[in-house]
């Protein structure tokens, strides 16, 4: 390879904080924002499934509470299991795009096609109508899989430069909670719309029709964005794996830092799940019992105080977090910055189980959401920058280019981590006796409203404190981070298949 191919410059960094010869990639602006436009893209459908498609199986499809339950776990369990293996896949593509960038442009359209089938209400008797949501929705996360994986993948070669991965990390979470916001925000409008005014008669709306334009609409968004980030984006770091995928699969095995980024990945996932998880309980039973309307005075003026307005807020943080990501790592590095926010998050989460039900402790209930959620969205990019990290290391020693597989299993763990997180919410509300319908004047037992307290505040301290234990014992600090990257740009360079830079 030519030094001089590609966008982007290598040199010896001139920066104190890149020293010692220390090689590194300048990302254009341009391609930060491609690489951000996919997962604005996978977050705008995942928040889309995640929160209205559970109402939309039993309120507008017509599917019973057990049978939804039961498509939901196994559509879960199938979309874990594929990841890995679209990792292996990914891994061993060849083309030249890329190993991973291609299926931005492949899977794109497909993509885009099943969001807008599982958002379908076929007019047929209620066994088809519940096969068609299985095969639609495990179409869907088949696909989601197919183009995810690989766009997860490809922060491991787009740039060899540690620093640069943390940066386009934040670039990727900033875009995703953007894209998640505006999901959010526009799904319900849009439903209304198509239903009301396009394809419903006056006071008869078509539902059906318009959640699925709803999803053409956004669909229509995510195509193009996914188009973008393949056009805007480029793989330059072109290693190849030399053992076969039992090898690849046997280093992943001994792989310690995965094993403790696996840990510390599955904390953090476990946090934000059991905190969002319990917001709605919260509100509805502690904050605003039976209903009651409560609200905020902000300069004179009056703002409902309601578990939207918690979590929304909650997003816009989390973008502000992310923007302090590269700014906070380089003065801690990656593993001082995971360890000292999580602190962070054990403390706050103490202080909020102290806050009392009034005014004055709304606002600090809403303050105290703000700060732990900056700390949440810092954390999140560090997470796939420090897996990109795993995965240099993993090519050193092993002799491995599994990107896609790390990636992947990964992926696959976290989403058994949030699986888990869920159903632990459900399970300890039950074994504190949470009542579900409450009768007008009732109130639930004491000990299920000091349970609520507790998943807020105590529970989530315990796991961010596991968080910090497990990444103590992380071995890729910086200084290691830099011999790795020293070490692995000559290996790359002998065995001629060095970075197109």
């Amino acid at each position: 390879m030519r030094p001089d191919d590609g966008v982007a410059n290598f040199g010896k960094s001139p920066l104190g904080g890149n020293g010692g010869g220390v090689f590194f990639s300048m990302i254009p602006l341009r391609e930060k924002i491609g690489y951000g436009f996919g997962d604005m893209a996978s977050s705008m459908f995942w928040k889309v499934l995640s929160y209205y498609l559970p109402f939309f199986y039993s309120n507008i499809f017509g599917l019973e509470f057990n049978d939804a339950a039961m498509l939901f776990l196994v559509t879960r369990i199938w979309d874990a299991v594929s990841d890995p293996v679209m990792g292996t896949i990914a891994d061993r593509t060849r083309t030249r795009w890329g190993k991973y960038r291609p299926y931005l442009l492949w899977v794109a359209a497909p993509f885009a096609i099943c969001g807008v089938l599982v958002f379908t209400t076929p007019g047929w008797e209620y066994g088809a109508k519940l096969f068609w949501a299985y095969f639609t929705y495990i179409l869907m996360m088949t696909v989601y899989t197919g183009i995810n994986v690989p766009y997860g993948a490809m922060l491991g070669v787009i740039t060899d430069d540690s620093n640069q991965k943390t940066v386009l990390s934040s670039y990727r979470m900033f875009f995703a909670y953007g894209g998640s916001f505006i999901a959010l925000a526009s799904w319900e409008p849009l439903s209304n719309f198509f239903a009301n005014q396009v394809f419903g008669a006056p006071g008869q709306p078509d539902a059906a029709a318009g959640n699925q334009w709803a999803m053409i609409c956004i669909a229509s968004v995510c195509f193009v964005l996914f188009l973008c980030c393949f056009a805007f984006t480029k793989e330059r770091i072109k290693s190849v794996s030399t053992v076969s995928v039992g090898n690849d699969l046997k280093a992943l095995v001994v792989n310690a830092p995965w094993w403790l980024m696996i840990g510390a990945a599955l904390c953090t996932n476990l946090f934000n799940t059991v905190r969002g998880s319990t917001v709605a309980y919260f509100f509805a039973d502690i904050v605003a019992p039976g209903g009651a309307e409560v609200n905020l005075l902000l300069f004179g003026v009056q703002i409902l105080f309601y578990s939207g307005l918690f979590l929304s807020v909650g997003e816009v943080a989390n973008m502000v977090g992310v923007s302090l990501t590269v700014p906070i790592t380089k003065v801690l590095g990656k593993k001082g910055t995971f360890i000292w926010v999580n602190f962070a998050l054990v403390v706050l989460s103490i202080a909020f189980f102290f806050v009392p039900v009034n005014q004055v402790g709304f606002w600090i209930m809403l303050l105290l959401q703000i700060v732990i959620s900056i700390c949440t969205g810092i954390i999140s990019p560090l997470i796939w920058s420090m897996y990109a990290d795993v995965s240099d290391y993993a090519e050193l020693k092993y002799n491995t280019a599994s990107t896609g597989l790390i990636f992947s299993s990964s992926s696959m763990a976290q989403k058994f981590g949030s699986a888990f997180g869920g159903a632990a919410v459900m399970w300890i509300l039950g074994m504190f006796g949470y009542v579900t319908n409450l009768g007008p004047g009732q109130v639930q037992p004491e000990q299920a409203i000091n349970c609520l307290w507790w998943l807020m505040s105590w529970i989530p301290a315990i796991v961010a404190g596991v968080a910090m234990f497990v990444a103590a014992f992380y071995p890729l600090n910086t200084k290691r981070m830099r011999e790795i990257e020293q070490q692995l740009r000559q290996v790359r360079i002998n065995n001629g298949v060095e970075s197109n830079v």
